[in-house]
């Protein structure tokens, strides 16, 4: 199973509501349900948590309303601690 992204990056789905017009294709591209259509029909971030950072919304939004940002990978290095004297 996919890591969510927030695992790897700090990453945040950005919508432009006034560029989206409701077509959908987000909701339907998008397998962990991160999207949905609002009462206005516009596409909103309902799952964040869940989202992997596929970018199958941002690639294949008709209006370009939906930005992926991927800031640089998460570091699991440990950060070396001096000792107390």
């Amino acid at each position: 199973m996919a890591k969510p992204a927030n695992y790897f990056y700090d990453s945040k789905i950005h919508i432009i509501t006034q560029w989206c017009k409701g077509c959908g294709i987000c909701t339907l591209l998008c397998k962990n349900n991160v999207l949905t259509l609002d009462s206005r029909k516009k596409a909103v971030v309902a799952n964040p948590a869940a989202c992997t950072a596929c970018g199958h919304c941002e690639n294949h939004c008709p209006d370009i309303a939906i930005r992926v940002s991927r800031p640089a990978a998460k570091s699991n290095a440990r950060i070396p601690v001096a000792p107390v004297s």
